[in-house]
């Protein structure tokens, strides 16, 4: 049964059916196909790797396309890799370089308490939905929100990660707080967003 969109304005609505056809996507495919999905995007970000010193992503749930491959790719052309850490669940969320070794306040792998801290000048962020502006709908929990001002006024490039439907053709009403991406990138390439 095919159920209507939702209006790009109606957040909360919009995020449950894109959560929904997220899960369901990655349900979908076969671990090969995922495989070869995830490499595809690690090779639609090489440029971007190559450009940057220092690389921060992060570790994927269950139906997020992962950048993994990309973070070891970084890793082999002598860059530094981060991923998101959070001390505790009502800490600021910070970046460490390292491999995600600890499971993080709500069970996520990330690097251990002794990794050190970092400041990336590439952020790929995973996101629900994201339209051709590069306003992005997160997860709801605000982390990303509080972290990419800071980010992007030091520089930091700031690209969207997802599955290629994440991509909206409808332009999302952005909060007062958001801070739009300057691209996305998924396993069919990357895009640069007009911000």
């Amino acid at each position: 049964m095919m159920v209507p969109s939702p209006s790009p304005s109606d957040k909360p609505a919009l995020r449950d059916a894109m959560r929904q056809r997220r899960r369901d996507y990655a349900a979908s495919l076969d671990p090969d196909t995922r495989k070869r999905l995830e490499a595809q995007l690690a090779e639609a970000l090489a440029p971007l790797l190559f450009a940057c010193t220092t690389v921060a992503a992060y570790f994927p749930m269950k139906d997020e396309v992962s950048c993994l491959s990309a973070l070891a790719r970084a890793t082999a052309m002598g860059k530094t890799a981060a991923l998101p850490f959070f001390a505790d669940r009502d800490s600021r969320m910070t970046f460490r370089a390292g491999e995600p070794v600890d499971p993080g306040p709500w069970g996520i792998l990330q690097p251990g308490r002794d990794a050190p801290i970092v400041s990336p000048d590439l952020l790929l962020i995973p996101l629900i939905a994201i339209d051709p502006a590069g306003n992005r709908i997160g997860m709801g929990k605000g982390h990303y929100d509080r972290a990419l001002p800071g980010l992007r006024g030091a520089g930091a490039r700031l690209i969207g990660v997802g599955w290629p439907f994440q991509l909206l053709a409808e332009p999302l009403a952005p909060d007062p707080w958001d801070v739009p991406l300057a691209g996305f990138a998924s396993p069919d390439g990357f895009r640069e967003l007009a911000t």
